[in-house]
């Protein structure tokens, strides 16, 4: 009964009003169906395809729903709490989350769940793609087999790894200055970020990810999303943090 109530209430607030509106507007990135978020240091990163370039893995209402409704909130939450902090706006976010010790206390929660959040998301347009999937290329097909078993074996071993974080959050694949790939899991909004890890690559398992396509089949969801991740974009985040330079 619990589950359920907690459930009417996230879709009521996320999922319910959001798709009744999204229902007659454009799936276009460039035309959100809210307003942007409020204005201050942190904004929503521009998206090279549209909604429905991930069809039919990823539907266009949840891409809508999850950059639009979702992602801008987490913005809006790190905007909202820069207001009255200013060092906010003068960090970059990944030293934000790698430091949150050093965070002001009355922001701490804001950038840990509203920072990591935008950091996660992020990443996640970032890795995927139209027209892509397939088998890993370059540098990162040879680190995957030396580091991570081979590719069949990181596919298994990463969608456990999905399965198996309770409630919300995500999986991600870390990778060192020199090469190195690791998987780790994280809860809710949480980002090896905060462990002064660069993040290669990571699937976001939160419902808000998936749920209306595939419902509770959390597993099929993420087998799918395999057909998906542009490689070439994976491959040039690990060329920037073999040279330092990978931020978020």
């Amino acid at each position: 009964m619990h589950h359920a109530t907690s459930f009417s209430r996230r879709s009521l607030l996320g999922l319910g009003a959001a798709a009744a509106g999204l229902a007659i507007a454009p799936r276009v990135w460039a035309q959100a169906a809210t307003p942007a978020a409020p204005a201050g240091p942190f904004s929503l990163p521009k998206r090279a395809y549209e909604a429905a370039a991930l069809e039919p893995h990823i539907d266009a209402t949840t891409m809508d729903i999850h950059y639009n409704r979702h992602h801008a909130a987490y913005v809006a939450g790190l905007n909202a709490v820069a207001k009255d902090h200013g060092v906010l706006a003068q960090t970059p976010l990944q030293q934000l989350l790698g430091d949150l010790g050093k965070v002001p206390e009355a922001a701490r929660t804001a950038v840990r769940n509203s920072g990591g959040g935008h950091a996660n998301h992020t990443m996640f347009w970032e890795v995927m793609g139209p027209n892509a999937g397939g088998a890993p290329t370059g540098e990162v097909a040879a680190a995957i087999t030396r580091d991570l078993g081979g590719f069949d074996k990181f596919k298994t071993d990463f969608d456990t790894a999905g399965l198996r974080v309770f409630g919300s959050g995500w999986v991600f694949v870390t990778v060192t200055k020199d090469g190195k790939l690791a998987l780790a899991s994280k809860p809710n909004q949480d980002s090896p970020l905060m462990d002064k890890q660069m993040v290669l690559i990571g699937n976001d398992v939160w419902e808000h990810a998936y749920y209306l396509k595939y419902q509770n089949r959390r597993a099929d969801y993420l087998k799918s999303w395999w057909n998906v991740i542009d490689w070439s974009k994976v491959n040039t985040r690990y060329a920037a943090a073999k040279a330092g330079k990978l931020a978020i």
